[in-house]
């Protein structure tokens, strides 16, 4: 299971993700959209987008790629002015083991996993556990941002 999560100017985006038959992961309806400061409001869109799980779809028509989810909610013309100032997460559960990492720019400008932003989960652990600190990074990252 992977939820990916974007955080620009206080909003939280957290879309659907769908693995592509070719094994790569998309962003797709829906989209919760939500303020940082909301807590209860991000712990039900993780809830929700997590009990969505990640579908297995075909790719679109390479000629027929269609532009990301994430530029119609946030109102950005461009993936580019949408990732400017975006900070970028996921949570990641395999055989029930969780971990929350963070991504970072590389400089060909596209995101890559930090390594050394990551938190790795006791097996067993709850995923509401795993969401209340996600939501503590979130909001102490839009904190950082102010």
């Amino acid at each position: 299971m992977l939820i990916h999560s974007y955080l620009k100017n206080g909003i939280v985006y957290v879309p659907t993700v769908v693995r592509l038959r070719t094994g790569a992961y998309r962003d797709v309806d829906p989209v919760a959209v939500v303020r940082v400061a909301n807590t209860e409001e991000l712990g039900h869109a993780f809830l929700d987008t997590i009990a969505r799980g990640n579908a297995v779809v075909p790719p679109p028509p390479k000629d027929n790629w269609p532009p990301p989810v994430l530029l119609k909610y946030a109102g950005a013309r461009t993936w580019s002015a949408f990732a400017r100032g975006t900070s970028v997460w996921k949570i990641e559960e395999e055989n029930g083991i969780y971990q929350i990492a963070a991504y970072r720019n590389h400089p060909d400008g596209y995101w890559v996993p930090d390594p050394e932003q990551k938190i790795d989960f006791p097996p067993g652990s709850r995923v509401e556990v795993v969401i209340d600190r996600m939501i503590a990074i979130l909001q102490d990252a839009a904190r950082q941002e102010a």
